[in-house]
């Protein structure tokens, strides 16, 4: 085959073509940090990336959660916690007014105090956090407990309100309310606002004595133990959400590393290819410029 000048110049142009396509891509994987800037570039890696990207993100929305589940479970453990200690209060004034040395003006002071007291587990069952209330199960707009008056009627809402925490794993956030609020006027020992109401109707008639009183030490020592148990429970479940974020933890580093390791360049190798495509090029030049009319050469010169 007869190889002609003109031959020479179009092999040599095609040729440097080649070694500009090639400096412009690693010129491009040094700005961007990437082995791949488009689907085309190599398809194998660009479908990966999309897997890796799909479960990072499912990562970062599971560690969004996990705020979440920590505001529903601080906010009522501090909540239950403001409880107790009004239940404490209340206590007190039972073991105080069971006295038959106190008057009916003493024990009417102390029932003052109680209802007082029993406003503000009220106050502390509609407790919201921003615009829900965490102490009405599933049903999270209206308030599970509501006054008229002197009448107290409480929500028997006890649905969970679940957060996936993990992929298919969703963990209930709230406290169930029927085991600390639930009212029931039929019997004593059986709702915590009954109990207090009763408690305060006794304590305003003179003529019930210290020991009809002191049958309410037992009522309250039990609502007491109800939210001890409730907080307890609680508690497991925040150690539980703590070691599931922790392996959510674990997760995100494993799958950053996965996606760095698909799509990020190695620098070092990046710049050697680069400065050996450099080289490359250099002499392709220079054995074009032999090759080709002196004209020519003297213009590359």
């Amino acid at each position: 085959m007869r190889v002609t000048q003109s031959m020479l110049a179009n092999n040599m142009l095609k040729h440097l073509s080649a070694s500009y396509a090639n400096l412009g891509k690693y010129q491009e994987q040094l700005s961007t940090g990437k082995k791949i800037n488009r689907p085309s570039d190599d398809p194998v890696v660009a479908m990966k990336g999309i897997a890796y990207r799909t479960n990072l993100t499912e990562v970062e929305q599971f560690k969004r959660n996990f705020s979440e589940a920590y505001n529903w479970i601080e906010n009522s453990d501090a909540a239950l916690d403001k409880a107790t200690q009004a239940l404490q209060r209340i206590r007190e004034l039972v073991v105080q007014a069971s006295n038959d040395t106190y008057e009916a003006t003493q024990r009417q002071a102390i029932s003052q105090e109680i209802k007082q007291l029993t406003d503000q587990l009220v106050m502390i069952a509609n407790t919201k956090v921003g615009d829900k209330y965490i102490f009405n199960g599933t049903n999270t707009l209206e308030p599970p407990v509501q006054m008229n008056g002197t009448s107290i009627t409480t929500s028997d809402n006890a649905e969970e309100v679940k957060i996936e925490l993990a992929k298919g794993i969703y963990i209930g956030v709230n406290v169930d309310p029927t085991k600390v609020f639930h009212y029931d006027a039929s019997q004593k020992g059986k709702g915590l606002f009954s109990d207090l109401q009763s408690l305060a109707n006794d304590l305003d008639d003179p003529a019930k004595t210290g020991k009809e009183i002191n049958e309410y030490l037992g009522y309250i020592d039990q609502h007491i133990t109800n939210l001890l148990g409730v907080r307890a429970e609680l508690g497991a479940r925040m150690n539980r959400i703590e070691l599931m974020e922790d392996r959510i933890d674990s997760q995100q580093v494993i799958a950053e590393k996965m996606l760095s390791d698909n799509e990020d360049v190695d620098m070092e190798k990046v710049i050697t290819d680069l400065k050996t495509q450099e080289s490359v090029h250099r002499a392709a030049l220079a054995v074009g410029a032999r090759i080709i009319q002196p004209t020519l050469v003297d213009f590359l010169r």
